[in-house]
């Protein structure tokens, strides 16, 4: 019998985490690897397991309070036989340690979709999940929606107890924006003033500085129409961004310290080449997700791993490790209809971050056996936003010339 520490993963890569909710109440037995706590920052949601099988004894970070990597959650009472203990008196009374609301919602289809703080929030809220539409992706319920149900429910004229069925609603939008005389107030939410807070961090404490290039895609779009349907054959969605994820790896050879991050004390330079995708997730914000080790990759691994990494972004399924360790990051801005942008802000600590703009049809001078012609290629800017301290013109220039280099030249089979 003992007691063992909850600690906040040391997994934030340089974000605040703020305790969401407590998935267990002091008292109560939990197993192994149970979720306990959930955390949330600008970029995901994290659940954190319990480190052993135990009664949980001690909450010291409540709901809202923040949790630096490496802080003390909570205390954990550790031993079967308080774990046993805690839970006999309801098996003696042949009470389930589950509400019967769950039992029932367990073999079912709705409920089997369901992620783990989503089963935790139906279980404490005594909700049926086959109640609530869902606001996630292909309809699949978030932890929003049951939040919103709950409160929609609470609030009703005459709402019904909790053990009684509720007629099938959407979850309701979040209250709207306070108006008055002209002005609409809108409260920050987390991870917006967690954004702002990151990217005025980087820009206070990294000279910013672009250089733009042109680059010609007729390349990648021939090759792109040949060898499309056959990536889709083996369950990857082949776009432009694995191109730029390839070239990109490419062009580290010509500037390895594009692929660094700066500390105060030191430069570290890295072999492998992980680059986070900004990907847009509409009013709620942004994430990065990571491509790992892009230099050992082919085409068609690169384009799996974006595909399985935007489908869960977009779903609200990624983990902390999937925004961990990235040494680059690429903005593919183009995609919401922009030419350029600049700067683009570096995510700190690394020390560089490509922008892709909007390819649109340009009327270009190419010289053919000797003679200039004019001609109208695909075309768009291309940009790379890099940290003074860690490098100069030089090295941006060459690095963009390699990146369009092995865009413009990208062989057709």
């Amino acid at each position: 019998m003992g007691m063992i520490d909850i600690l906040v993963p040391a997994e934030q890569e340089g974000t605040k985490a703020i305790v969401r909710s407590w998935l267990a109440k002091v008292g109560q037995p939990i197993g192994e690897n149970d979720p306990l706590v959930e955390l949330e920052t600008d970029k995901v949601t994290q659940e954190v397991p319990s480190p052993a099988s135990g009664v949980l004894v001690e909450i010291l970070l409540d709901t809202d309070a923040q949790a630096e990597p490496g802080a003390l959650l909570g205390r954990l009472r550790i031993g079967e036989e308080t774990a046993r203990e805690e839970a006999a008196p309801a098996q003696a009374a042949g009470v389930s340690a589950r509400p019967a609301l769950d039992r029932a919602a367990a073999g079912s289809t709705v409920a089997q979709a369901l992620s783990p703080a989503v089963r935790r929030a139906v279980r404490e809220h005594r909700v049926d999940p086959a109640q609530i539409n869902g606001t996630g992706r292909g309809g699949r319920i978030t932890r929003a929606d049951v939040d919103a149900f709950v409160a929609a429910r609470a609030t009703a004229p005459h709402a019904a107890p909790a053990s009684a069925p509720a007629p099938k609603v959407a979850a309701p939008p979040p209250p709207p924006p306070v108006s008055a005389g002209g002005v609409t107030s809108v409260p920050h939410d987390r991870m917006r003033l967690a954004i702002a807070e990151n990217m005025l961090n980087s820009v206070t404490i990294a000279p910013h500085v672009t250089a733009m290039f042109e680059c010609d895609f007729s390349a990648i779009m021939a090759h792109r129409r040949k060898h499309k349907a056959a990536f889709e054959k083996e369950g990857a969605n082949l776009t432009f961004t694995a191109y730029f994820l390839a070239a990109a790896a490419q062009a580290m050879k010509a500037a390895p310290a594009i692929n660094s991050r700066w500390f105060d004390d030191r430069l570290e330079l890295y072999d492998d080449v992980n680059i986070g995708i900004g990907t847009a997730l509409g009013d709620k914000g942004l994430v990065v997700p990571v491509v790992r080790q892009c230099q050992r990759q082919s085409l068609l691994g690169i384009a799996h791993s974006l595909t399985d990494l935007v489908a869960r972004a977009r779903d609200n399924r990624l983990t902390p490790a999937d925004m961990k360790g990235g040494t680059f990051t690429i903005s593919n801005h183009g995609v919401s209809g922009s030419l350029f942008a600049t700067p683009i802000v570096i995510s700190q600590p690394q020390s560089a971050i490509l922008g892709i703009g909007k390819t649109e049809k340009r009327v270009v001078v190419r010289e053919v056996d000797g003679v200039d012609t004019i001609q109208i290629r695909p075309m768009a800017y291309v940009s790379l936003t890099i940290d003074h301290r860690v490098v100069d013109g030089h090295q941006t220039n060459g690095w963009l010339s390699r990146f369009v280099q092995v865009l413009e030249s990208w062989p057709l089979d």
